[in-house]
């Protein structure tokens, strides 16, 4: 479950605008503030079913923009490879080549 909830942050940080208020809101209450699908019923005044189905739904539109779009995918990837390039440079590169590293992974924030 940990592993699910780590990814539908990470989806949800990269396409939440594309998603309508409810969406964001059940989305943000489940996953970021650890409601139950019982208090966000009770908080929104619907059935439990009705966040449960609203939620599910949900999650598929964040996989389906990941599929299309794969944001999260590339950034990952991009993490990997700015790791790589500090390996690779080692001792040998100077301080200016790994502050460059360093500004391009605070572009990724």
């Amino acid at each position: 479950m940990l592993e699910k909830t780590m990814r539908m942050n990470a989806l949800f940080d990269f396409y939440h605008p594309l998603l309508t208020e409810k969406q964001r809101d059940y989305l943000q209450l489940y996953y970021y503030d650890d409601y139950s699908l019982g208090e966000i019923s009770e908080h929104f005044d619907v059935s439990r079913q009705a966040v449960y189905d609203n939620i599910r739904r949900s999650e598929e539109v964040l996989e389906a923009y990941e599929a299309k779009l794969q944001l999260d995918e590339r950034y990952h990837r991009r993490q990997e490879l700015y790791q790589q390039l500090r390996r690779e440079a080692g001792a040998t590169a100077s301080a200016y080549f790994f502050s460059i590293i360093d500004e391009l992974e605070r572009t990724e924030e």
